[in-house]
């Protein structure tokens, strides 16, 4: 730094500010100036001492220039021959060349070759972005231009302040702020080298010195809080080390660390506060987010461990597709079983959206599942088709088929007139869906597609009303088992029951009732309520008996076989069949049970 002034030295350490550089810079050259006038005045022998004062252009020093030139990515040019004649007609020790003398033509003939060389390569460095846009004498202009533009004072300080920013920026990224005073330090080193030296007492009564002195430096509990680890005593390690991360909160390792020791002592809601810091500085971290979420499952937190799912959701890659899948399909379970089934939907509309490639048969299964449940046959219908490979054969010439039943297409009503609005806006879409549906007139199923794909399948064209392919999937669903698929035996008869298709209903539910694994009360009182709606009362009446034997607290099902036994004649086994009904506790499950008792009677 031997080229620079010692006030620009002083302005680039920042011992002085600019207004005070920019005056000590113009009373140095008025001090120069003057010492010039005074030397020539006297006319002094010339001395090798002598001070030679350089260029000045701007107001600026050339040094100053050739420095602030090199910062700015320019290469300062070589003083001109003329400058070199002005600088040694003023330096004392300046002689004429002789003209015809060997060495000054060798030495002039290399100042032109080189300056002749630095003008081509400029004219190439600024030739490259503009080539082909600009004409040959425009670029030279502005080339011209650009070499007698100098830096100016402005351009100094601008500069200047760019480049405090940057190194600002960079040492707050680059190192965390301590709060320890200097003149702490070193009392700080000494207590933890007393600490590595196993003089954990000595080294304590320093760390509490400089907790007196600087109560918000982290450094002296982070090292109290590994002294008390060592020495077992977890309680006070965990406060300490607490205390060093809300002041050092930027540490996330030491919150994961802390979150652990808190679960070591079944803290949990201290660990989610923890993981919870760590994610506030590191938010993209999905770690965090999955070990935070399943602390709050662990709690009962439904709704906030569905809240970190999904924030994991969108934080995964593309490229992780098979843990997007996976994850989805677990909320979708857990949205189930909190009785959310819009969550549930959304979340595998989403995954459906986002990764169609990665369908599996079960996502496929959840999807039509969950539509169904939701009573959205037609979006159910879609997703078969999409994924698991359906195809429709529909009749385009028909215009439309039979209208569903009016209490199949009205949802309950509500008193507010903007849901009547939006229940009514949501009817029209089902309807003409459905009126779309009815044009089927026949599916194709890959043999590919699993048995719980097609009892899906046969669910949606039930309620869709499309009659023509259902006897053929139907046939094939009975071919096997109710033993083994007892539970879609279960799911069809059900959905015919809704439909009050009661004869297509019957031989599923037969088949359950005298199957092993599926002889249950649920399934006996649909058989009952089949039977009763076909007219079978003797048989219906035996129904309702077993579903008592099965569940003797179901109200309902003592009432259907009192009604039906009375209807048959027999009202001594009406009242049998009332007998518990009339004991405190079972009146007291369903209050309207002694209403409905009374009426019987």
């Amino acid at each position: 730094m031997s080229g620079f002034s010692s006030e620009l030295i002083d302005y680039l350490e920042g011992r002085i500010t600019f207004e005070e550089f920019d005056q000590r810079r113009d009373e140095r050259k008025a001090t120069e100036s003057e010492l010039s006038a005074e030397r020539v005045e006297e006319d002094a022998q010339p001395s090798t001492s002598a001070h030679v004062p350089g260029h000045i252009k701007e107001g600026v020093s050339p040094g100053v220039q050739q420095a602030f030139a090199s910062m700015l990515g320019d290469k300062p040019e070589p003083p001109s021959s003329d400058e070199q004649q002005e600088e040694g007609e003023e330096d004392g020790f300046s002689y004429v060349d002789d003209e015809e003398d060997e060495d000054y033509k060798a030495e002039e003939e290399q100042k032109v070759r080189l300056e002749m060389e630095e003008t081509e390569k400029r004219r190439k460095r600024r030739g490259k972005g503009g080539r082909g846009r600009r004409n040959r004498k425009q670029r030279e202009l502005e080339e011209e231009e650009d070499v007698e533009e100098d830096p100016t004072v402005g351009d100094v300080f601008a500069l200047e302040m760019e480049l405090n920013r940057e190194n600002k920026k960079m040492m707050r990224e680059r190192r965390q702020r301590s709060k320890l005073p200097r003149a702490l330090r070193g009392l700080m080193g000494e207590a933890n080298i007393r600490y590595a030296r196993g003089e954990k007492e000595d080294a304590i009564l320093m760390c509490m010195e400089i907790i007196r002195q600087a109560p918000l430096a982290y450094e002296p509990f982070s090292t109290l809080a590994m002294i008390y680890e060592d020495d077992e005593d977890m309680d006070k390690a965990l406060q300490f080390g607490l205390i060093a991360a809300h002041l050092n909160p930027s540490d996330c390792e030491e919150w994961i660390r802390l979150a652990e020791m808190s679960l070591e002592q079944d803290n949990i809601r201290q660990a989610i506060v923890c993981y919870s810091k760590a994610i506030k500085y590191d938010p993209t971290n999905v770690r965090y987010v999955w070990e935070r979420s399943s602390l709050h499952m662990r709690l009962g937190e439904h709704r906030q461990c569905m809240d970190g799912y999904r924030r994991i959701l969108s934080l995964l890659p593309m490229e992780d597709g098979e843990h997007f899948m996976q994850l989805s399909k677990d909320m979708a379970k857990s949205y189930c079983e909190s009785n959310d089934l819009p969550s549930a939907l959304g979340v595998i509309e989403e995954a459906l959206e986002r990764h169609p490639g990665l369908v599996s048969d079960d996502f496929i299964n959840m999807a039509a599942e969950l539509h169904i449940a939701n009573r959205q046959y037609s979006k159910a219908l879609q997703v078969l088709v999409q994924f698991a490979g359906v195809v429709l054969v529909k009749d385009e010439s028909e215009s439309g088929c039979e209208e569903p039943r009016q209490e199949e297409r009205v949802a309950e009503e509500t008193t507010e007139e903007e849901e009547k609005k939006n229940e009514e806006d949501t009817k029209t879409e089902e309807e003409m869906a459905v009126k779309e549906d009815c044009a089927i007139q026949d599916v194709h199923v890959p043999d590919s597609v699993p048995v719980d794909l097609r009892a899906k399948l046969t669910v949606c064209l039930i309620h869709l009303h499309v009659d023509t392919p259902l006897e053929g999937l139907v046939s094939s669903l009975m071919e096997q088992s109710p033993e083994e698929i007892g539970d879609l035996y279960l799911d069809v008869g059900e959905a015919y029951l809704e439909e009050g298709k009661y004869m297509a209903a019957l031989p599923l539910l037969s088949a359950l009732v005298i199957s092993e694994k599926y002889n249950l009360a649920v399934v006996w009182l649909r058989h009952a309520e089949c039977l009763k709606a076909l007219g079978h009362m003797e048989a219906a009446a035996q129904s309702y008996t077993k579903v008592v034997d099965m569940a003797p607290q179901h109200l309902e099902a003592r009432l259907s076989l009192a009604t039906l036994q009375q209807q048959l004649g027999r009202p001594e086994c009406a009242l049998k069949a009332l007998e518990s009904m009339y004991d405190s506790e079972t009146l007291a499950q369903d209050s309207s049970a002694a209403q409905k008792v009374t009426c019987v009677i």
